[in-house]
């Protein structure tokens, strides 16, 4: 850091380094420049680029459909709740989708109460983020994982690992299975 300089000042340093004079932030009085290869800079952006979308492209949005209309069996309604689980634990967002079909939108109350029952069921990993809304012909919720709570979870996972691996470890004590010998003679009161 060299301070406040001219800028003709600032490209003679650059050309006498043999590099380029690359301005930063622009926006800025004064604006920032930086000493250094043009070429490796734009590289280096490129790569915090991605970087970060890589970063928010990891929480995507799953959708959980329960089945096509309220008619869904319990066991059914199981199997998509494990695997809403299993979405939030991998650190994705959870939209659940009730569908309703044709007088079944007289009974739109039993389909809320259907999703806050899940979301009852879900509150060890995830919190409600929005909560049920009617679009059409569907009420959706939408759950985000629950950063704490997964944490937890996993910590209780790998110390439950860690306790059954050392058990298996362990060597098990000998059973003696073989009859007494002759050394010691009966008594006969």
């Amino acid at each position: 850091m060299i301070g406040v300089i001219e800028t003709s000042e600032a490209f003679r340093m650059a050309r006498e380094a043999g590099l380029d004079l690359v301005e930063i932030s622009p926006d800025t009085r004064p604006p920032v420049c930086r000493i250094c290869e043009i070429g490796k800079y734009k590289y280096d952006l490129s790569k915090k680029e991605k970087a970060t979308r890589a970063r928010s492209r990891g929480q995507e949005m799953k959708e959980v459909r329960l089945g096509r209309s309220l008619k869904i069996d319990p066991h059914d309604l199981g199997i998509r709740l494990d695997q809403a689980r299993r979405f939030l634990l991998a650190g994705h967002k959870v939209q659940i989708v009730q569908n309703f079909r044709g007088r079944e939108m007289m009974h739109r109350q039993r389909g809320v109460e259907r999703l806050n029952s899940l979301a009852e069921e879900l509150e060890d990993v995830a919190k409600v983020e929005v909560p049920p809304r009617l679009a059409g012909r569907r009420v959706t919720m939408i759950f985000a994982p629950d950063r704490n709570k997964i944490s937890v979870i996993r910590q209780r996972e790998a110390q439950r690992a860690k306790t059954e691996a050392e058990a298996a470890r362990a060597p098990e004590a000998p059973v003696d299975d073989t009859p007494p010998t002759g050394d010691v003679e009966p008594t006969n009161d």
